[in-house]
């Protein structure tokens, strides 16, 4: 039998703004919920948990990747809002949902806490859950970062890639040194601050993983007739003990000798081929490690010298999400 209750084009308004659901979707709901707004959201929420539950093995590798800092910018929040689509992902009210829950993440330190935390009267997840069925595609929460310190500052890629960074004090013109190295993140990635930080087993893994790639590669180019790569002894500045640079100096005199250089100019010759040696033996502090890499913005530069130049102050840590 058909609903005799009137759906004013208020109430439909209402419940759009209070579920962004569509104008069809909140008439039906509120037919069938005989004109009750709190039973209306009910049904919108029902129909999302048969869309949650028939897209669950579906990939949200898309959406949007939003990062903040609080007023005084000693806290920073990066997450990453996933649906199916790039379509759905570059949406509005998706964006503006993703921006909500960035501003709800301050107030909590994990992405289990956030999802649990009160939104509108229901929790996150089932707002989650709500969106799925109004939008049609599977959304979820896919990285929660938070980060505080002295001074932290933001750097978003078009909303695919967020990036916080933080430092030890805030020093004059710290929001330009915190965006910039943020932008590095963003760019270049890294999986962690300085070299001092690695695994020695890490460290042994990626050399014999590399070793074996060139000399794979050592093998086609020997049969090509062309040169051969040179086989690295190092892959990071934790290896380059005071032990190690010294023979390295003691081999670079040995050359400058055998190329008949004078030894009055050898100690300007000496430092260069020293840092030389260094690059060529640092390969996985230079990409790994964010105070080692080039400096995006002046590659004549690694990014430790890049902040050295704003006086006494340091990065402490940073985060970095992205979409997939």
């Amino acid at each position: 039998m058909e609903s005799t209750v009137k759906i004013t084009a208020a109430e439909v308004n209402k419940l759009r703004q209070a579920t962004g659901a569509g104008m069809m979707d909140c008439k039906k709901a509120l037919v069938e919920a005989e004109g009750n707004f709190d039973k209306a959201i009910e049904v919108l929420r029902k129909k999302g948990q048969k869309v949650a539950a028939n897209r669950a093995d579906r990939e949200s590798s898309e959406g949007a990747a939003i990062a903040k800092v609080n007023a005084d910018n000693t806290v920073g929040v990066a997450i990453v809002l996933g649906c199916e689509t790039d379509f759905v992902g570059k949406n509005e009210n998706f964006i503006a949902l993703a921006n909500q829950l960035a501003d709800l993440a301050f107030n909590y330190n994990t992405k289990e806490e956030l999802l649990a935390a009160d939104f509108g009267g229901m929790t996150v997840a089932d707002k989650l859950i709500e969106q799925t069925g109004v939008i049609g595609e599977k959304l979820d929460i896919n990285a929660f970062e938070k980060l505080e310190a002295p001074y932290v500052g933001s750097y978003v890629h078009i909303n695919k890639i967020a990036a916080l960074v933080g430092l030890t004090a805030n020093v004059k013109n710290a929001e330009t040194l915190a965006k910039d190295v943020a932008m590095q993140v963003a760019s270049m990635g890294a999986s962690t601050l300085s070299y001092k930080d690695f695994d020695p087993a890490f460290i042994a893994s990626e050399l014999e993983a590399r070793i074996a790639v060139i000399e794979k590669d050592n093998e086609e180019l020997a049969r090509l007739g062309k040169t051969l790569k040179n086989v690295p002894q190092y892959i990071s500045m934790a290896q380059l003990t005071p032990e190690v640079l010294a023979k390295a100096e003691e081999e670079a005199k040995a050359q400058l000798k055998a190329e008949g250089k004078p030894e009055q100019i050898w100690d300007k010759i000496l430092p260069g081929k020293i840092e030389r040696f260094i690059s060529d033996n640092t390969t996985l502090d230079q990409e790994q490690c964010l105070l080692d890499q080039n400096f995006i913005k002046d590659d004549k530069i690694n990014v430790a010298k890049y902040v050295a130049s704003y006086g006494d102050v340091a990065i402490s840590g940073f985060k970095r999400v992205a979409l997939g």
